[in-house]
């Protein structure tokens, strides 16, 4: 079964190097991306153990969950709670899911590693199920590799998650005011937009692997070079006449609070 979920998986998510896309034409427009279902997962863990559990993962949890059909989509150190790992995992469908999760976890790796890894989390159940807002709007890797396996450059890079929350499921009209008026821009004052997604409704049905229910977000990942890159963003977006009125003023409106926003540093192998 794990070896059919892999091909599966496979098949569904890297059409671009069978037909050619992204190597002829880098700036093409995907056509598919990864992961029709997302998993957003922040760990709260024991003081001073998140260098232990991210050795760990990226040694033991990374190659053994997409052996199954998984997609280790990125892992990240939260920089404003020193105690908060935050990664990224995605599966074909609810199905699939619901199968490689109960492979993986009463699999041998997961069996000879939980009791290290559970030794440094105090709560694992903070995970929205998510999926794309659009049919182009998941993460696209195209042809990129993830470091390899006890590799230490240090990473730059940071990457930025904002969640939006509603009082009812996120509809079509928010969706386009997104891609028509905020994508453009917080593009256009220095990020880079890598993905927006929206609440999974289908039911979990996993009482082992919980989910945040009754939950309505809208989440978008943005990429920057460093830090410093994300607070010149930050500056140029404050200056933007449009973004302090009209952009703040309707997202205000349609928010039932303030937006959620991790700041978070890649770890060593991790995809994104």
């Amino acid at each position: 079964m794990s070896v059919l979920l892999a091909l599966k998986f496979l098949m569904a998510t890297v059409p671009f190097a069978a037909q050619g896309f992204g190597m002829e034409n880098p700036d093409a427009q995907p056509t598919e991306t990864c992961c029709p279902i997302i998993e957003l997962r922040q760990y709260t863990l024991h003081p001073g153990q998140r260098d232990v559990l991210i050795d760990l993962f990226d040694r033991e949890f990374v190659e053994s969950q997409e052996a199954l059909g998984m997609k280790v989509i990125g892992q990240f150190r939260d920089l404003d709670n020193s105690n908060r790992f935050v990664w990224l995992r995605g599966f074909l469908d609810m199905p699939s899911r619901a199968q490689a999760l109960k492979d993986f976890y009463g699999g041998p790796v997961w069996k000879a590693h939980r009791e290290a890894a559970n030794a440094t989390m105090i709560d694992s159940d903070n995970v929205l199920l998510l999926h794309p807002a659009t049919p182009t709007s998941g993460f696209w890797f195209g042809n990129k590799e993830r470091p390899r396996a006890g590799a230490n450059e240090a990473r730059s890079e940071l990457i930025v998650a904002t969640i939006y929350y509603f009082d009812a499921p996120v509809d079509a009209g928010f969706v386009e005011f997104f891609e028509r008026t905020v994508k453009p821009a917080v593009i256009g004052s220095g990020a880079t937009v890598l993905a927006f997604l929206v609440t999974e409704h289908s039911e979990n049905g996993l009482r082992a692997w919980p989910v945040r229910e009754g939950e309505n977000v809208f989440v978008w990942f943005a990429r920057f070079n460093d830090a410093a890159a994300y607070e010149r963003h930050i500056a140029a977006l404050t200056q933007y006449p449009r973004w302090r009125g009209e952009i703040l003023k309707e997202l205000a409106r349609r928010l039932k609070r303030e937006p959620e926003i991790l700041k978070l540093s890649p770890t060593t192998r991790s995809l994104l």
